[in-house]
C-alpha cells in the first residue's frame, strides 16, 4: 500500500499531490478538494484538504505520513495527537468514536452543519444521505430532556437519525444511544 505525504496547517493537512488525494479520497471519501464542497467524483485537480482527526486515523493506518508545513518536519502519531488534544475539546473521546465508525466501515464526516460531532454513511457522499448524526457526549455529562427532544427534531426534520456516542477512554468501550421518534 501507498504512503502519502501531508502537510500540517493549523488544524487541517494539505495533501499537495493532486493524484495522491485522488487515491485517498477513493479509500472512503476522506477530505474535501481545494475550493470544492460537495466532490462528486475523485475528478478533481485541486489538493486535499483532510481534517486532524481523518489525518490522524490515516497515519494510524500507515497510508499517511505528515509534516510540520513550516518546517518541514514530520510528526509522529503521537505529535499529531498532541495538537489535536490543543485544538479540538474532548479530542479522545471523539476520536474513538470516529474511528471505531471507520473501522465499521461507515464513512464519517464533519457534521457541524446539523450541530453535531459527525454526519455517518453506510455508502458515502453522493451516493446516499448520511442517515445518522451523532453526538459524543463524555459519560459524566449531563444532557437535560430539551437538548435531547431538540437534537431529535432536527434529526428528524432532515431525516437522520440522531445517535449519542459515549466513549469510555479508559475501559476503551463506546455505547451509542439511537433515538427514533414514536409516535402511538
Amino acid at each position: 500500500m501507498a504512503v502519502y505525504e501531508g502537510h500540517l496547517i493549523d488544524t487541517r493537512v494539505v495533501i499537495l499531490d493532486v493524484e495522491a488525494g485522488r487515491q485517498i479520497w477513493r479509500m472512503g471519501f476522506y477530505g474535501k478538494p481545494l475550493g470544492v464542497p460537495k466532490p462528486k467524483s475523485p475528478d478533481f485537480d485541486k489538493p486535499l484538504i483532510l481534517d486532524l482527526i481523518e489525518a490522524i486515523y490515516l497515519v494510524e493506518k500507515g497510508v499517511l505520513k505528515v509534516r510540520d508545513m513550516a518546517s518541514g518536519k514530520e510528526l509522529s502519531l503521537k505529535e499529531l495527537m498532541e495538537h489535536a488534544r490543543k485544538s479540538y475539546s474532548d479530542f479522545d473521546g471523539k476520536y474513538m468514536v470516529y474511528k471505531d465508525l471507520r473501522d465499521k466501515g461507515y464513512v464519517v464526516i464533519s457534521g457541524l452543519k446539523f450541530g453535531t460531532d459527525f454526519a455517518v454513511y453506510k455508502r458515502g457522499p453522493g451516493l446516499e444521505h448520511a442517515p445518522y448524526i451523532v453526538d459524543v457526549m463524555r459519560g459524566d455529562e449531563e444532557i437535560n430532556t430539551d437538548e435531547i427532544i431538540r437534537a431529535g427534531r432536527l434529526a428528524t426534520s432532515v431525516k437522520k437519525r440522531f445517535i449519542i456516542a459515549v466513549p469510555n477512554t479508559v475501559t476503551g468501550t463506546i455505547e451509542y444511544l439511537i433515538f427514533k421518534w414514536w409516535k402511538p
